[in-house]
């Protein structure tokens, strides 16, 4: 199956959240991110956007009862950029985790500069 789009990663943010999970939940996580790859249309299921930025989304990933979340970006339509994860514990995604992922989003655009 060809690509759609290309998964990056900004800084060690994402990197540093996969490093913590167990073996089987970061292959669940690959998995997902070669999904959002290959799709042509992502289902929410995957990739929904956040309401209340413009242009931050999050990867979703149900894995084992736990509920991981990406933060991600689109960068010129084909490729997403990877900012940070962590692991939702309630039902509403937490102000302090979407500030820090626009807060990334914003140093990755303004590094491109």
């Amino acid at each position: 199956m060809g690509k759609y789009r290309t998964v990056i990663v900004y800084e060690d943010y994402f990197e540093r959240f996969l490093d913590t999970q167990p073996q089987k939940t970061r292959a669940k996580i690959l998995q997902i991110l070669r999904i959002v790859e290959e799709l042509e249309v992502i289902p929410e299921k995957y990739l929904k956007h956040i309401e209340g930025t413009t242009g931050l989304y999050e990867i979703r990933v149900a894995f084992e009862k736990k509920q991981l979340r990406i933060f991600c970006c689109f960068d010129e339509g084909k490729v997403i950029v990877l900012l940070s994860g962590f692991q939702k514990k309630t039902q509403k995604t937490p102000a302090k985790e979407i500030q820090k992922a626009l807060q990334y989003m914003n140093n990755y655009f303004n590094a491109k500069e």
